[in-house]
């Protein structure tokens, strides 16, 4: 491996402190979406957010039919995005029913507009 050095000649102080200032301003956001995006490089849960962002709520034995799987291993999916408060549930007589958190909603929907678009990841990778 080579060893990059960094050779400048003059600093832009201003820049520097700029960027400083706006990274700690934005550190809990960074760990959130750093929290959510490791939770989503899971393609099951990816899907389950899909799924439950685009329908608003379903159900575990919904998202069993749809994703094909046992209804344990959806549970445990589920567990996961609960705990990171990114999806919550309701109970409804004897059903209970998942939606995303609202206030992750907004963060999550620009992604999933992306794969709406699937043709813009065609081929991307």
């Amino acid at each position: 491996m080579k060893n990059d050095m960094c050779i400048r000649l003059e600093a832009d102080a201003k820049q520097i402190m700029d960027c400083k200032e706006v990274v700690q301003k934005l550190d809990t956001s960074f760990d959130d979406l750093s929290s959510i995006l490791s939770l989503t490089g899971n393609s099951v849960r990816l899907k389950l957010l899909y799924l439950l962002n685009k329908e608003g709520r379903l159900c575990v034995c919904d998202l069993s039919d749809i994703l094909e799987m046992n209804i344990s291993a959806i549970s445990q999916h589920l567990r996961k995005l609960k705990d990171r408060n990114l999806i919550y549930s309701k109970r409804e007589a004897q059903t209970i029913f998942y939606s995303v958190t609202e206030n992750k909603q907004s963060l999550l929907t620009p992604f999933f507009k992306i794969l709406d678009n699937s043709n813009v990841l065609e081929g991307s990778l």
